[in-house]
């Protein structure tokens, strides 16, 4: 046993200084303070009598030999921290034995106790830190336990009194509430402020069995959470061994802008009459804790339950022989930097994360729950009905909403109260961010203090000059929250693009300067009405792009927001729609990436008319038409007017169906257009009407997806919104279900076309895409196995095993969700899965799918552009099967179909920006469109190819589908275009068997097909 140094004069080294030295040594803390006093067998005098019996932290006044003893055999172990005998510290759980009032004294006391064992093992080439330790309490204020200002208050104290002690550091730890890290962390920084002097902060959070914090926030959350905050350190400790943190900790590692600690239990704990055993030997400990230092870049470590000085021993010679992977972290000097990490900006609910740029979209900010703008959200809080408020917000997720704005701003009511109460609800209530809106940053701070997630404040502006700016950038940084800039300043609101501008350029300059990260600053360069016709109204809209557009050139990092329906105040509710809706699409052409809207109000530009379109822009852009250019000539052409007559007498519903009337259409071009739309009302009777002529797989093989094609073919190209695609797509499904009961009699119980087995990768929860693959290919005949979200590597291996599918997707948004495909992709391999496997999603890029990708599984590996790229793959794969020209590890035995997006091998290998060039071209393009017989005469020679002739385009006699009758058209003409294995093994399931030679499987074609 080593014995202790005698007490010497050694220049203090700061945690931090040591922590990002050159070396950056791994830094191993004590182990379970806890574990080490059971073993004392302590009776109830040791604690001060029977009433204070288990109260370990009174033990520094009555045993604090005791409590030394247990820092010296830790420090002996060779640990570089070790950690106040204060867990339990803080006048809320002291109060539970009746010594609230010694809640300053106990911790200083226990910080000097601590502080004089680790100056005697201290020397220069290893010195010993004292972090004083704080745990989560008894209360969980997310659940209402105890309110913010009173746990805050709690944390203030115990804080002053380690100071007083002299620790080197805190850890907030045990955690198992965002909210009351929230809480502790303003008590840490009161006391900073108090006492004039600041030690680093390290936080450890709690998470459970289940994969979550106690109160249900997975490891995302609570990185975007914590990320604003000035912390250290951001790790795991207790509840679990090192095997069930692993998922966790890699999260960390490749998304948190920390230095990562982790601190385990000494595995799960097991009840062994009525006590908990600890079964993971200080050997186990130390070789599962070695992949986290040497793989995932862990520089913190240590033991929670049930570890004694036997592990931290263990863990001190792993700190020796290791260096942790480099992985960036953010420091003390440059504490507002984003490093280069996995992972973007981010709102939060406790629950889990938004990010603020959505691919292929903007951030829909649900406005319905706004008193200032809503009669019944107005009446509601009259009644003070708080499960009726619940319920509108849980009408704005159905809607698609990721951030939900909050306004109680109701004249003769006490706002803050109203906050407070309203958002409690909310936050465990629904799984979407809040932005708290207010004019008073008090209603905001009301609302800031209930809500553990990461917020959004709307707004702060420079009208009543710096005081209310700074106000209200002072509560984003006390509570993390991402903050609104309105272009207001003290001469009012900016009308010209110009002032617009330079009141951003402003609020750029102090909130950077005050500490607010530009990622965290959102522009709201005010949608002022063009609908008033005065004159000085006229250019509103066009100012207001304009701004955009410098903001997002100009002011690196930050992100525009709008109210976009305050740009047609006045007008009626269908002019509104058609106006909003093309204001909402222009603004988001020059970089609006926010926008506080009502989907419902709100038309993708493919339903609008070119006209309307026209004359809604010539309002916007203000292209009024005099009949001279002299001042105060006649206008001859004003859109405002023909805006107003235009809808003159239409509702807001009819606006919305405006465009030809789907009861003019035939039945077959109504059935398309119900999908375009997502227009359920009349849908059963159209599918009625088709099934009189139809058989039903034809109605949706054909109408129907012929609609979901125009689809994303108008999202694709920006005409078509995210929650409208979503619309389309549940108007599908309705249709499928229509159809099914006569499919089942009609047609009788037809195998399905092919198995396909798709999933959300594990850590992701985005599923709008997988489930536009599912309906898609459902609807083509597919049987699809649609697992959910969140799957790991196990449920998808163990549903294949049991579904076995021809063609495994996997699909994320995320970027990690890409190194959880490969991982996935490494791991069927090892379990003997050989299909093909599409991966999809917005992270994923050609190359990488088919470099890093393709490289990592025996089988083949597809880029899934979008669905109906997957449905091209599994028609061409099912009928490459039925013929026998597929091999799984091979692929395609003969040419690859055309159209695919697959690149060959050799051309991946040989060229991987070549292979993403050929893969979005023929994702994009049809097999007619390229001149394939020039090019493959080509393909051997190392030369350009020649030009292809240019030859005048044959002008079709129609676009789209038509439905022909026999007097139309010669069938006998048809007949000679079929592909006879499309329609043979693929529409007709005549496959070939793999017992049937080629001859016979022709012979059965003639007989039964021809």
């Amino acid at each position: 046993m080593t014995a202790a140094v005698a007490p010497q004069p050694v220049q203090r080294i700061g945690f931090l200084e040591r922590l990002h030295g050159p070396e950056r040594p791994v830094l191993v803390f004590d182990g379970a303070t806890g574990t080490s006093l059971q073993q004392m067998d302590l009776g109830p005098d040791d604690f001060g009598g029977a009433a204070l019996e288990g109260c370990n932290e009174n033990l520094v006044f009555t045993r604090p030999d005791a409590v030394q003893a247990v820092h010296r055999q830790f420090l002996e172990a060779g640990c570089d921290v070790i950690e106040t005998d204060t867990f339990g510290a803080t006048s809320l759980v002291l109060a539970e034995y009746d010594i609230a009032d010694q809640t300053f004294a106990l911790n200083k006391r226990a910080a000097e106790l601590a502080r004089e064992v680790a100056a005697a093992y201290s020397t220069p080439d290893k010195p010993r830190f004292v972090a004083g330790s704080m745990g989560p309490t008894t209360k969980l204020p997310t659940l209402g336990h105890i309110d913010f200002d009173t746990m805050k208050a709690s944390f203030a104290e115990q804080a002053e009194g380690l100071l007083a002690g002299d620790v080197d550091l805190f850890i907030v730890e045990t955690c198992q509430d965002v909210l009351q890290i929230k809480a502790a962390l303003q008590g840490i920084e009161d006391a900073f402020a108090k006492t004039d002097q600041r030690r680093p902060l390290m936080v450890s959070v709690t998470m459970e069995t289940t994969g979550t914090m106690l109160v249900g926030s997975d490891i995302a959350a609570v990185v975007a959470i914590l990320e604003p905050f000035p912390i250290d350190v951001l790790g795991l400790n207790c509840a679990t061994g090192p095997e069930q943190m692993k998922e966790h900790i890699r999260y960390l590692s490749e998304h948190s802008p920390f230095v990562v600690s982790c601190i385990p239990n000494a595995g799960l704990p097991e009840n062994i009459g009525g006590v908990a055993h600890y079964r993971l030997t200080p050997l186990e400990m130390k070789m599962q804790l070695l992949h986290f230092v040497e793989d995932l870049g862990v520089q913190v470590i240590g033991g929670c339950c049930g570890t004694t000085p036997a592990h931290i021993a263990a863990l001190t010679e792993l700190a020796a022989e290791l260096h942790p992977a480099a992985r960036p972290v953010r420091t003390p000097q440059t504490q507002h930097a984003r490093p280069l990490l996995q992972g973007e900006p981010a709102a939060a609910s406790i629950y889990s994360t938004t990010p603020y740029h959505q691919d292929n979209s903007f951030l829909i900010i649900g406005e319905r729950l706004n008193a200032s703008g809503s009669k019944k959200v107005r009446e509601l809080l009259a009644e003070e009905d708080w499960d009726g408020l619940v319920g509108v917000a849980r009408g704005q997720v159905k809607e698609n909403a990721h951030v939900l704005d909050v306004n109680v701003d109701y004249v003769g009511r006490d706002g803050e109260r109203d906050m407070h109460e309203l958002v409690s609800r909310l936050v465990t209530n629904v799984n979407l961010p809040l932005m708290l809106d207010s004019t008073e940053w008090q209603k905001m701070e009301a609302g800031l203090k209930v809500s553990g997630g990461k917020c959004i404040l709307n707004s702060t502006n420079y009208e009543d000059g710096d005081e209310r700016f700074f106000k209200v950038l002072e509560l984003a940084k006390a509570y993390g929250a991402g903050v609104v800039v309105g272009t207001i300043d003290e001469e009012g609101m900016a009308r010209t693009a110009e002032r617009k501008f330079a009141i951003a350029q402003r609020a750029y300059r102090d909130a950077v300067e005050f500490g607010i990260p530009a990622h965290e600053i959102f522009y709201d360069p005010l949608a002022l009405p063009i609908s008033t016709g005065i004159e000085e109204d006229r250019l509103n809209g066009a100012a207001t792009i304009e701004a955009i557009r410098r903001i997002r050139i100009d002011l690196p990092g930050v992100h525009v927001v709008l109210g976009v329906s305050n740009v047609s105040f006045g007008l009626s509710p269908a002019a509104r729609i058609m106006l909003n809706s093309v204001f909402l699409h222009d603004c988001c052409e020059a970089g609006m990436d926010a926008a506080i809207i009502s989907p419902a109000k709100i038309l993708p530009l493919a339903k609008i008319s070119p006209e309307h379109q026209q004359v809604c822009r010539d309002l916007i852009y203000d292209r009024r038409r005099f009949e001279t250019n002299e001042p105060g000539a006649i206008c001859s052409y004003d859109p405002l007017t023909v805006l107003t007559t235009l809808f003159e007498g239409l509702s807001a519903k009819e606006a919305r169906a405006s465009g030809p009337s789907l009861a003019d259409l035939k039945v077959e071009e109504r059935l398309k257009q119900h999908i375009i739309d997502g227009e359920r009302i009349g849908l059963d009777a159209s599918l009625n009407e088709a099934l009189a002529t139809y058989p039903p797989l034809q109605i949706i093989n054909t109408f129907l997806l012929d609609g979901m094609k125009v689809v994303g073919e108008l999202f694709g190209s920006g005409q078509m919104q995210l929650p409208f695609v979503l619309q389309s797509a549940e108007t599908m499904k309705a249709a499928v279900a229509h159809l099914e009961p006569y499919m089942e009699t009609a047609e009788g119980e037809s195998s399905a076309k092919g198995k396909f087995l798709i999933a959300t990768v594990k850590g992701d929860v985005h599923d709008i895409g997988k489930n536009l693959v599912d309906i898609i290919l459902t609807n083509n005949g597919y049987e699809v196995v649609n697992l959910g979200i969140k799957q790991s590597c196990e449920a998808i291996i163990d549903a294949q095993q049991k579904h076995q599918a021809d063609c495994i997707a996997m699909s994320g948004l995320l970027v990690k969700s890409t190194a959880f495909m490969k991982d996935n992709l490494e791991a069927f391999n090892q379990a003997g899965i050989a299909v093909p496997v599409i991966l999809g999603g917005a992270a994923l890029t050609p190359r990488f799918v088919n470099g890093d990708c393709r490289a990592a599984y025996r089988g083949q590996v597809i880029y899934g552009r979008d669905a109906f790229a997957d449905l091209r793959f599994m028609d061409a794969l099912m009928e490459a099967k039925a013929a026998g020209d597929w091999d799984d590890l091979q692929g395609f035995l003969g040419t690859i179909p055309e159209g695919l997006g697959i690149a060959s091998p050799q051309s991946s290998a040989e060229d991987p920006a070549k292979a993403d060039a050929a893969i979005e071209a023929a994702a994009i393009s049809t097999p007619e469109a390229t001149p394939s017989s020039e090019l493959n005469d080509q393909s051997s020679n190392d030369q350009r190819s020649t030009a292809v002739a240019e030859e005048s385009a044959l002008e079709p006699p129609f676009w789209g589908s038509q439905v022909l009758t026999e007097q139309e058209i010669d069938l006998q003409e048809v007949f000679a275009y079929l592909d006879r294995n499309a329609l043979f093994a693929g529409q007709w399931q005549l496959r070939k068997t793999q017992q049937q030679s080629r001859e016979d499987y022709e012979a059965m074609l003639v007989e039964k097909a021809e």
